[in-house]
C-alpha cells in the first residue's frame, strides 16, 4: 500500500512537471497546437511572445483582488441553559403532594412539593399565644410607672416642704430625713416600673419572634418553583420523607438560552458586548442572537476567555448541551481568496504566496491565514491586486523569471 501512494507521488509529479515545463512538446505530441498565451489576458504584467525570455519558467497564475473580508470570530461552543437550579427542601417532613413529571412547564412560584405540617401549626397557635400574653403585660406595666412617678413626685413636694420648713425652724431634722428617705424610695420604685415595662416590650419581641419562626417554617412546607421553566426532573415521590437538603425537583430556563465557548488571547479584544453573533449546530440548524458577556479574567489551564451570547428560544428547540459553531461579528477587513495549494513557504520558513511581478519576475509576499473555506483559504496581506502562482510556485524563488499563463481560482487556464 506505500509502494503505491509512493508510485502514485511520483506519477502525479511528473504529470505536472510535463503540463509546465513541456507544454509545448506535449501539445505537439497530441496533435494540438499551444494556446496562445497573448490572447488570454491584457494585464501589463504579462509577457508576450514578442519578447519571451528563453530562460523564464512556466508558471500558472490568477488575478486576484482583495475582498472585504468578513472576520467574524470563529468559536467551538455549546449551548447552555440560562438559568438552572436544583431545588431543595428547607425542613424535613413528609411529601403530601402528588408528584410532577419531567418535562413539564411550571410558572415562577408553582409548587413543587408540599410536606405535611405534622406539630408545626400546634408551635405557631403557641407562639401567637405566648405574643398575646405578652402583649397584656405592657399595659400593667405602664400602669405600675404610672404610679411610681406619681409617688415620686409626692416625696419630691414633701422633701421640699421639709427641707424649706427645716431652714425656718419649723421642722425638725428627723422630719427632713423622714422625706428625703420617702424620696430615695420613690426613685427606687419608678426605676423598677421602667425595668418592668421594659421587660414586658421585650417579651413582646420575643414572641413576635417565635411567631415570625413558626410562621417560616410552616411557609417552608410548600416548595415553589423559583422561576417559570422545565422540570428537568421528577419532583419527589408522594409519601416520600424529605430532610434538609434533599432534592425536590430540578428547573431550568430555556428561553432564552445561552451559547457558550471560549475565545483566544489574540482575538478576544475584537468581542464586544451587544455583537451581533449567529451559530450553527450539529443538524445544520442555524440561530441568532447577540453577545452578553465576555470574560476579564482567563481561564488558568486554557488561557482563553469565556463568552456568552444569548439567543431567543420561545419554541424551546435549542437544547442544553448541544455542540454550537459560534461566529461573532468583527470589523471586516480586506482578504484574497485563494486556493489552498497556492500557500507555500520560503526558505526561512514563513507562510506566503508567489507571485508574479511587474517585470515577469517571481516574488514572495508572507500572508496570514484569515480563515479556511470549502471554496478556498482567506489570506491577508496582499496588496490591493496581485497575480499570485497557483501551479509551478515550487519550482521557482524570488527574482526567477517567469512566463505566466492566467487561469482561474483552480489554476484551470483561461480560454
Amino acid at each position: 500500500m506505500r509502494l503505491f501512494s509512493i508510485l502514485a507521488a511520483i506519477a502525479v509529479s511528473l504529470m505536472i512537471y510535463a503540463f509546465v515545463f513541456e507544454r509545448p512538446r506535449l501539445m505537439a505530441a497530441l496533435g494540438t497546437d499551444a494556446p496562445d498565451t497573448t490572447d488570454v489576458a491584457q494585464e501589463p504584467a504579462e509577457p508576450t511572445e514578442s519578447s519571451p525570455d528563453p530562460g523564464a519558467i512556466g508558471v500558472v497564475a490568477v488575478h486576484s483582488r482583495a475582498q472585504e473580508f468578513d472576520s467574524a470570530v470563529v468559536l467551538r461552543g455549546q449551548t447552555q441553559a440560562n438559568r438552572q437550579v436544583e431545588v431543595r427542601a428547607e425542613t424535613s417532613g413528609k411529601v403530601i403532594s402528588d408528584p410532577l413529571r419531567k418535562g413539564s412547564f411550571v410558572d415562577a412560584q408553582q409548587t413543587l412539593c408540599r410536606l405535611a405540617p405534622g406539630t408545626r401549626d400546634a408551635a405557631l397557635a403557641e407562639a401567637r399565644a405566648r405574643r398575646a400574653e405578652a402583649e397584656t403585660r405592657v399595659p400593667e406595666a405602664q400602669a405600675r410607672l404610672t404610679e411610681a412617678e406619681a409617688r415620686l413626685a409626692e416625696a419630691q413636694l414633701n422633701n421640699t416642704a421639709a427641707s424649706t420648713l427645716s431652714q425656718s425652724g419649723f421642722a425638725s431634722d428627723t422630719r427632713v430625713a423622714g422625706a428625703r428617705a420617702a424620696l430615695s424610695a420613690g426613685e427606687a420604685v419608678v426605676q423598677a416600673a421602667k425595668s418592668g415595662l421594659d421587660a414586658a416590650r421585650t417579651g413582646i419581641e420575643g414572641a413576635e419572634a417565635g411567631v415570625a419562626a413558626a410562621e417560616e417554617e410552616m411557609t417552608r412546607l410548600n416548595i415553589t418553583a423559583p422561576f417559570a421553566g422545565l422540570l428537568e426532573s421528577d419532583t419527589a415521590e408522594l409519601g416520600s420523607l424529605l430532610q434538609p437538603g434533599a432534592l425536590c425537583a430540578t428547573v431550568i430556563q430555556l428561553d432564552p438560552i445561552k451559547l457558550v465557548g471560549f475565545v483566544s488571547e489574540a482575538d478576544v479584544a475584537r468581542v464586544t458586548l451587544g455583537a451581533d453573533a449567529r451559530a450553527r449546530l450539529v443538524n445544520r440548524q442555524e440561530v441568532t442572537g447577540a453577545v452578553t458577556f465576555v470574560a476579564r479574567s482567563a481561564d488558568p489551564e486554557t488561557r482563553t476567555f469565556r463568552v456568552e451570547v444569548a439567543v431567543p428560544n420561545a419554541d424551546l428547540a435549542l437544547r442544553d448541551g448541544q455542540t454550537a459553531e459560534i461566529m461573532i461579528a468583527s470589523e471586516g477587513t480586506p482578504a484574497h481568496l485563494l486556493p489552498q495549494s497556492a500557500l507555500t513557504l520560503n526558505d526561512e520558513g514563513t507562510l506566503g504566496v508567489r507571485i508574479v511581478t511587474a517585470e515577469n519576475t517571481a516574488g514572495f509576499i508572507p500572508v496570514a491565514l484569515m480563515r479556511d473555506t470549502a471554496d478556498g483559504v482567506w489570506v491577508a496581506g496582499l496588496p490591493q491586486a496581485a497575480d499570485v502562482i497557483v501551479i509551478g510556485q515550487e519550482y521557482v524563488v524570488a527574482g526567477v523569471p517567469v512566463r505566466a499563463s492566467y487561469g482561474d481560482s483552480n489554476g484551470d487556464l483561461a480560454q
